[in-house]
């Protein structure tokens, strides 16, 4: 339950399509799956931000960030506490010359498209990747032989105190899906990045042939969290998943994508412990077969 206090406090700076109480998680990601959130915020501004984590702080309340909802499975029992969402609210893109500054919910295709229009390259690599740019610097997300940590400049976060803080790129220990935020538990806000001036047609044959790629191998057209496991050094887990034969391999409603076997889809009515079953299934068969121990790249989220 969600102190009445808090939720007062919180009513008197957030409008009520802000505030959801047992919010259903499987309509906050795009796997489709999760139990409910206790209480999901949707903060519009920094400064709402900053005031939802000063009041999480006093009244001692369990604390979770959601962007897009990619990459991560939340469990069946759903998340205790507050999520902070900034999936549309903080979402602005603003252009200044080769600098543009987007708010943490703003879509990765909107922001690839935005430096599109302005003739700025070095996003293309990011057109289809289904989250946020908040998202994207928590995971240095990447793809095609580009990542986040090549773009981005600045990171402004909320601490856990809700004060504002910026970071620097070298600050930020960008590495292999890493960042520090997976350590610090602040709120990325807002992201700052540097982008090279180029040709508008040419960015934009370049995400052209992204999509293209992306839409005959991966299973966009079924609900996922994007790659499911880490690439293992030296090897391609969809390859081994594939060589050990294990396309098509279901869990209740979870499925080894039939077409691409580096993603795990729900086929229909999947639950987070399908998931969680299926992806262990998939590293025992995989580490018996070639000697190689697959670590999911998905978060997991929530209680069990």
């Amino acid at each position: 339950m969600i102190n009445e206090k808090f939720l007062a406090a919180c009513r008197e700076f957030l409008q009520p399509e802000q505030i959801m109480l047992d919010a259903p998680m499987s309509e906050h990601t795009t796997f489709k799956i999760g139990g409910p959130a206790d209480c999901l915020l949707k903060p519009a501004s920094l400064e709402e931000t900053q005031k939802i984590l000063q009041l999480v702080k006093k009244y001692e309340l369990p604390l979770t960030f959601v962007g897009n909802g990619s990459n991560m499975l939340v469990r069946d029992k759903g998340i205790r506490g507050v999520v902070v969402n900034f999936a549309d609210t903080i979402a602005d893109i603003k252009v200044e010359g080769t600098k543009m500054t987007a708010g943490a919910g703003a879509l990765l295709k909107d922001v690839a498209e935005a430096a599109a229009q302005h003739s700025l390259a070095g996003m293309e690599f990011a057109c289809g990747i289904p989250g946020s740019i908040g998202g994207a610097v928590f995971m240095n997300a990447g793809a095609y032989g580009g990542e986040t940590k090549s773009v981005v400049k600045l990171v402004h976060a909320v601490t856990r105190e809700g004060e504002i803080k910026t970071y620097t790129l070298n600050e930020l220990e960008l590495g292999y899906r890493h960042s520090i935020f997976q350590s610090n538990g602040e709120a990325i806000v807002e992201v700052e990045l540097e982008l090279t001036p180029g040709n508008e047609a040419e960015i934009r044959a370049g995400i052209a042939d992204y999509t293209n790629r992306r839409e005959s191998k991966q299973p966009l057209e079924m609900p996922s969290a994007g790659s499911t496991f880490k690439r293992p050094e030296g090897y391609f887990a969809g390859t081994l998943i594939d060589q050990t034969g294990l396309k098509g391999l279901t869990v209740g409603g979870a499925q080894v994508s039939t077409k691409h076997a580096g993603f795990v889809v729900n086929k229909g009515g999947a639950t987070a412990a399908d998931v969680v079953n299926l992806i262990h299934e998939v590293q025992k068969r995989v580490k018996d077969a070639h000697g190689v121990e697959l670590q999911p790249e998905v978060r997991m989220i929530g209680e069990k």
